[in-house]
Formats: C-alpha cells, sequence, structure tokens
C-alpha cells in the first residue's frame, strides 16, 4: 500500500488555502488555517519561495502565490489529462466485453467524448473524440446527472431542447427525471433505442480530480442485452479502478441511425 507523503500533502493543502481565502497570507496566518506548528510553515513557504511558486512582500512579509503555478496548471490542461484515464479506461472495457467503449463529461447541456475506443465486433457503435452527444439520449450524461440531485438533473435537462432522435427517445422530462432517479438507486443506467434504432448503452460514473465523469458500453441493443450482466460487471470493474464514489474533499462538485451490418456503424448519442 502506498505511503502518504506528508510534504506532498501540506503543499496541495497550502495551495488550496490560498484558493479559498483570495488573499495575501503570512506565516502565522498560514499555520493557524493549517493547524500546523509555525516552523513547519515557515519552511514550507520558504521553499515554495524560492521555487518561484510564491511571493513575498517587503514589509508585511505576506505570502501570495505567483503566475507560474498558473501557467504549469495551463500547460497540464492543455494535453487534457483526463484523455490517457479514459482511453485505459475504454480500453480495458473492449478487451473485457469486445464492446465500445466511451468516456465523457457534461458541458453546458451536452455530453462531450473525451475518449473512446472501438469495439472488436464486425458491427460495432463508432464516435469521435470530442463529439458533443445530446444528454438526453445518453447513457453517459444520465450517469453524471444521477450523481448529482433531482434538481440539478433537470435543470442540466433543461438547458437543451428534448428533440425526438429515434423511437426509444424520451422527451417528457418528469419520465427523464425518473429514469435517472432510478439510476441514482441502482448506481448505473440501461438505455436502448434512445439515440438510434438498434442501439443500446449501459454506464457508470465517478469523479476523476473531484470531476463528475463516466463510462459506458455501446453496442447493438439485442448483443448488449443478451450478455447485461457480464456488461454490467466489466463496467463495475473498470469503474472500481477509475473513479472514486465521492469528490476529494475540497474539491467543488457537478440525428442517430442503426448499426449497419457493412461495418462500422456511427450515432451521435451513448
Amino acid at each position: 500500500m502506498p505511503t502518504l507523503v506528508p510534504a506532498a500533502a501540506r503543499t496541495m493543502a497550502l495551495l488550496e488555502v490560498f484558493a479559498r481565502e483570495r488573499r495575501e497570507l503570512s506565516n502565522s496566518d498560514l499555520a493557524r488555517l493549517m493547524d500546523l506548528p509555525e516552523s513547519s510553515c515557515s519552511d514550507l513557504l520558504h521553499t515554495l519561495h524560492e521555487l518561484g511558486y510564491l511571493v513575498r512582500t517587503a514589509r508585511s512579509r505576506r505570502f501570495y502565490p505567483t503566475a507560474r503555478l498558473l501557467s504549469i496548471a495551463q500547460e497540464i490542461s492543455s494535453s487534457d489529462p483526463l484523455y490517457a484515464v479514459g482511453a485505459e479506461a475504454c480500453e480495458l472495457l473492449r478487451d473485457r466485453t469486445g464492446e465500445t467503449g466511451l468516456f465523457g463529461r457534461i458541458e453546458g447541456g451536452v455530453v462531450r467524448v473525451l475518449a473512446f475506443t472501438e469495439g472488436r465486433h464486425p458491427l460495432r457503435y463508432m464516435q469521435n473524440v470530442g463529439d458533443k452527444l445530446a444528454l438526453h439520449v445518453s447513457a453517459l450524461g444520465k450517469a453524471i446527472l444521477a450523481l448529482g440531485t433531482q434538481e440539478e438533473a433537470a435543470r442540466q435537462l433543461r438547458l437543451k431542447p428534448l428533440k425526438k432522435i429515434a423511437p426509444g427517445t424520451i422527451t417528457d422530462l418528469s419520465v427523464l427525471e425518473a429514469q435517472v432517479a432510478k439510476a441514482r438507486r441502482q448506481g448505473w443506467i440501461w438505455v436502448e433505442n434512445e439515440g438510434g434504432d438498434g442501439l443500446g448503452a449501459m454506464a457508470v460514473a465517478g469523479y476523476v480530480g473531484g470531476e463528475p465523469l463516466s463510462l459506458s458500453i455501446a453496442g447493438p441493443v439485442d448483443r448488449l442485452r443478451a450478455n447485461k450482466d457480464a456488461m454490467l460487471q466489466a463496467l463495475r470493474e473498470v469503474q472500481a479502478l477509475v473513479f472514486r464514489p465521492e469528490p476529494d474533499e475540497g474539491v467543488a462538485s457537478p440525428p442517430a441511425t442503426a448499426a449497419r451490418r457493412t461495418g462500422r456503424a456511427r450515432a451521435p448519442a451513448v
């Protein structure tokens, strides 16, 4: 079992204090807010100051983070660190089920695909990284909604028109809320014929770095239904490897066509 490194934990806690307080802080201020001896806090501040991550005022000798931290965070963010997490999760799902795996987040009432691995079957679901999916037909999106409150789910579902996309598309808000509530109780969601005729999907959700995200399997509904228990078990196993069940402390929370037997098939929502 890996050991927690106290110095690393204190450094991140210190940065979180600055983010919360939004003002310059003295050594004694930080020691009090972090419940640390002033000597330990002083050593930490001195180290970060020498490395260029903090500035210190000349007279009051108060500290505040520099733009160097922001620059590093922007560099990390520009390469989308969640892609590697999602890509590996999707590959694990594909290897265990043979079906297409998808990983995504909700952005302004739609679902964005962050990672995707296509299945091994000749007839399989296809999507592209970066594609946006309609929230009201997406297993990925509804699994994330199930992490939050009924009120937040209803708010997100009202952001975009509830258009009829396929024979099973649900456009009644109360029915959608009931579907999300069921997913909240059981911890996973199943959809079929909602984003495309003959298309099925199953999804789970959780948190990565405090952000609500989801993972799904998608493919022909008949094949997924015939192997539903095995699919759910695979999702649960990968969910346990990838997600935290709760957000990290101190982090704020959160037209389809039928799959064709000619080969690669596309649909806009999972």
